[in-house]
């Protein structure tokens, strides 16, 4: 009977954060259980989506909680579409003295990154720890397509095929190091797609198969707030879905809120998916008590704040565990014990 009730320890391996992998927090506890503990150092990450759902956002979030935790880390930041914006990035937390920025013209083509990035990973060496943010592949183009015509029809291939020698050159290297990469992409529609996928992301498929975390981002909702007969959108709800894993259990997904001016709104996040799964009742509230809750945030102190969502995210962790534990095959194979 404890072979049918008990999951085997192939499944168990994924239940909660695998011990020998480092992560880094990505500012929202659900979308940390979804990636399996959040952004793994020593990997490669894809972030995937629409405009206006969050991509370079996370990857704000990303820098700031790694500067918190890796206080001698190496944070690099390269960004190839000239639209970044410091002064907002710094008032949503980022450490913009600890990061090394690119200048736009100094970054242009697919081996601008990859020599880039090669001489990051020398920089930091294998004592060392970092993080490296490409935003976007998208905007990043390879020597041969410059000064080449649109209307050629080889426009794009050159770059997928250069992308995929230059991810296969650099995974090892990565993998080797204490380096989290993460590359964010823009939404393609799939043109003339009857089944399968109708979104895809340019560059051909060679994320697909070297990086070992995509994160798909699409907008739900839109949040609004009324205020004397005046509505205004004050940000926005997203479902983040997890459609490759390699250090967690894939096709995970969860939604959060961003507050525009705020960011991800890990505290309402939490207990929105306490709500929906009917376990307020493991942090003493009910759904009464979570309005009295919310509306109360804002007072109070930043200890105490910081206190009740450190509180609550572990309950949210403890249960993402417990519930991922229920799912894991119970059926033992080749000999496991």
């Amino acid at each position: 009977m404890a072979d049918v009730e008990t999951p085997v320890s192939g499944g168990q391996y994924f239940a909660s954060p695998p011990p020998n992998i480092k992560f880094i927090s990505s500012g929202c506890e659900l979308l940390d259980c979804v990636l399996g503990g959040g952004w793994a150092i020593g990997r490669i990450a894809n972030v995937v989506g629409d405009r206006s759902t969050g991509k370079t956002l996370l990857a704000i979030e990303a820098a700031a909680n790694f500067a918190s935790a890796f206080l001698n880390g190496h944070i690099f930041y390269r960004e190839a579409e000239a639209a970044f914006d410091l002064d907002y990035a710094e008032a949503l937390g980022m450490p913009i003295d600890r990061i090394s920025f690119n200048k736009p013209d100094e970054f242009v083509t697919v081996e601008d990154f990859y020599n880039d990035l090669s001489q990051c990973l020398e920089q930091i060496g294998t004592d060392g720890i970092g993080l490296y943010i490409l935003d976007s592949l998208d905007a990043l183009s390879d020597k041969a397509e410059i000064g080449r015509g649109i209307e050629e029809g080889t426009f794009g291939a050159s770059k997928a095929k250069q992308l995929s020698q230059v991810f296969r050159r650099i995974t090892q290297k990565v993998k080797k190091s204490n380096v989290c990469v993460i590359i964010v992409s823009q939404v393609r529609d799939n043109i003339g797609v009857a089944f399968g996928e109708k979104h895809t992301r340019s560059g051909g498929r060679a994320l697909d198969f070297y990086a070992s975390q995509i994160l798909w981002l699409a907008r739900i909702k839109n949040l609004t707030k009324t205020r004397k007969s005046i509505t205004r959108t004050t940000g926005i709800i997203v479902r983040a879905k997890c459609k490759k894993n390699k250090v967690g259990i894939p096709y995970r997904e969860c939604d959060f809120p961003i507050t525009f001016g705020y960011g991800v709104d890990d505290f309402t996040a939490n207990l929105d998916w306490l709500k929906s799964i009917k376990r307020l009742e493991d942090i003493g509230l009910d759904e009464k008590g979570v309005k009295a809750l919310l509306n109360s945030a804002g007072t109070m102190s930043p200890e105490e704040y910081t206190l009740k969502s450190d509180e609550i995210a572990t309950e949210v962790r403890d249960i993402w565990s417990e519930i991922e534990t229920s799912f894991l095959p119970t059926r033992k194979k080749y000999g496991q014990s």
